[in-house]
């Protein structure tokens, strides 16, 4: 054994030496993670087993801590879980504190109350089955009633007692639903969707029926107790009743608004009542009439009537004669027993006569009507009363102008005309179906509508026309003499430019001959008049000057006209 263990060894460090470093790093690194196996296979194997007390995870730290805290205080140890359950030891003590968190109401909300039972054992007992069935039936009721397009939620509690052997000790099937709608739902306030949860339950849960089914909203409302809502229907009756009456006055009120108004004008017919009285009761009626037979309808085209009725026709006839003849003898049997003769005969004893007795049935038949009705809302009356402005002219005087008197217009008010007023009557009755026998009534009245703000806003638009009359006339005015004084005021001064260039032509005029003069004479008495060489150019100027002037004297005032103006 010791020469086998050196050659191993030996065959070992001799396979060890021929191998690379990382056939040797693979080798260690597989013998490490089997040791860690092994290791980790030890301490769960040696780890004691622990159960579930709620199969759910506890997601609310809160709950979970008073939970484990209730559980620690009965003496058992716990854990909880990566997911949020809760763990105790053994079986056993998970039923008993499933019990004690029962029995305190510690149950998390949320948590599916059956979840208790979802255990793998090795057989199922009858009370398991059961519970499964009923929590199926609960669990199918509780979505039938979820798919409904205008429930949010529902909780559904379902009480299916055990089977008893006689009828008579049997419990019945109940059901409890709670119901929260959807926003803008009328299902609490609608009978028929109601009723229809109803009727889901009653064919879902076998042996219930409706006195046994309660349905409420989150408020504690119970929303099928129909019994008690025939006054609530009563009144929903009614409440349909009158808006049915209030949209068929506003039809015609609307409709016979419209055509006064296309025909008198939507200012002058205002004021339009209609009080429409029905009879919203509802009443069935059979009746049973009858009538005579028609033997011989009536000849179409004749001026009379000459068809031939009977109160009745004969069917059958029966006729029928008895005929009794007596001896006057009554044998009553033995002395001392009491005979078998009627009363009739009885009377007649010791008599003789013949008695005959007829007898005629006739089988008559009628003509007869069966009428089967149910009546509905109909009118019992309309009242319509209406006003029509009359029309509103201004005065004028004999030049077509209006007369003002105080600032203000007059008018002169023209009442409707009979006529008018009786057509209109024909109209509103034609329109509403008038019936005398009903005892419908219709009123038009021509009675003046207050216009007093409208004629102050009349009166107070002419005043400010007027006024803009005034204003633009005057301005008119005001223009013109501004016009007229502008071309006054031209006028002078282009006389008074005329004269004044006049009078300046006028002196240079003499001052050129007085020039010209000296000159001359100079020359004349042959004087040497020394001149400078500024005179000899202003002397040249001046002649060219007064050439120009002759030549051009409309440019050569212009340019003296302005030299003066920027002067």
């Amino acid at each position: 054994m010791g020469e086998w263990l050196k050659r191993l060894f030996e065959n070992i460090k001799k396979l060890w030496g021929t191998w690379s470093l990382a056939q040797k790093l693979v080798l260690g690194a597989i013998i490490a993670v089997v040791v860690i196996g092994l290791i980790f296979l030890l301490s769960v194997s040696a780890s004691p087993t622990m159960t579930p007390v709620i199969d759910a995870p506890i997601r609310d730290v809160e709950t979970q801590d008073r939970i484990v805290t209730r559980i620690n205080a009965e003496g058992v140890r716990t854990s909880v879980s990566g997911s949020g359950v809760i763990m105790v030891p053994d079986e056993a003590t998970a039923r008993r504190m499933r019990s004690l968190l029962i029995r305190e109401d510690l149950i998390p909300q949320g948590t599916d109350p059956w979840a208790i039972f979802d255990r793998e054992r090795w057989t199922l007992t009858d009370f398991e089955r059961n519970v499964n069935l009923h929590r199926a039936i609960t669990q199918m009721v509780t979505e039938h009633i979820n798919a409904l397009e205008e429930v949010d939620d529902a909780n559904v509690t379902l009480v299916i007692p055990r089977k008893e052997l006689f009828e008579a000790d049997q419990n019945p099937v109940s059901a409890s639903v709670i119901i929260t709608p959807k926003p803008g739902s009328d299902i609490t306030e609608n009978r028929k969707k109601i009723e229809g949860i109803q009727k889901i339950l009653k064919f879902a849960v076998e042996g219930l029926n409706d006195e046994n089914i309660v349905i409420t909203d989150r408020r504690g409302i119970v929303l099928n107790d129909f019994a008690g809502m025939a006054d609530m229907d009563r009144l929903a009756f009614i409440e349909k009743g009158n808006k049915m009456i209030r949209n068929l006055e506003s039809q015609y009120r609307a409709a016979i608004l419209s055509s006064l108004q296309s025909i008198f004008g939507s200012d002058r017919v205002r004021d339009l009542n209609i009080k429409i009285e029905m009879d919203l009761s509802r009443q069935s009626s059979n009746t049973e009439e009858y009538f005579p037979v028609t033997l011989r309808p009536r000849t179409p085209g004749l001026s009379y009537d000459d068809s031939e009725m009977a109160p009745s026709v004969t069917r059958s006839k029966t006729t029928s004669s008895t005929t009794w003849r007596g001896t006057g003898f009554n044998p009553e049997g033995p002395s001392g027993v009491e005979g078998q003769t009627p009363p009739a005969f009885r009377d007649m004893s010791n008599l003789y006569g013949e008695v005959t007795q007829e007898t005629l049935v006739d089988n008559e038949e009628i003509n007869k009507r069966v009428i089967q009705e149910e009546r509905t809302p109909t009118i019992d009356r309309v009242t319509v009363s209406a006003n029509i402005d009359g029309v509103w002219t201004v005065k004028k005087d004999e030049q077509g102008k209006e007369i003002v008197t105080n600032g203000s217009l007059e008018r002169e008010y023209t009442p409707v005309s009979t006529d008018d007023l009786r057509a209109a009557t024909d109209l509103i009755q034609n329109a509403i179906g008038y019936s005398a026998s009903r005892g419908d009534s219709v009123t038009v009245q021509s009675i003046p509508i207050d216009r007093s703000r409208q004629f102050a806003e009349e009166d107070a638009q002419l005043l400010k026309e007027k006024r803009l009359q005034f204003i633009l006339l005057f301005a008119v005015i005001g223009l013109v003499a501004l016009f007229l004084a502008f071309l006054i005021f031209r006028m002078v001064s282009r006389e008074i430019e005329r004269r004044r260039r006049t009078e300046e032509e006028d002196r240079a005029r003499r001052e050129q001959e007085l020039r010209e003069n000296a000159l001359m004479q100079a020359e004349e008495e042959e004087t040497q008049v020394a001149m400078s060489v500024e005179e000899r150019t202003r002397l040249e100027l001046q002649e060219n000057i007064a050439n120009l002037a002759r030549q051009h004297p409309e440019d050569v005032a212009s340019l003296i006209r302005t030299w003066l103006l920027d002067e």
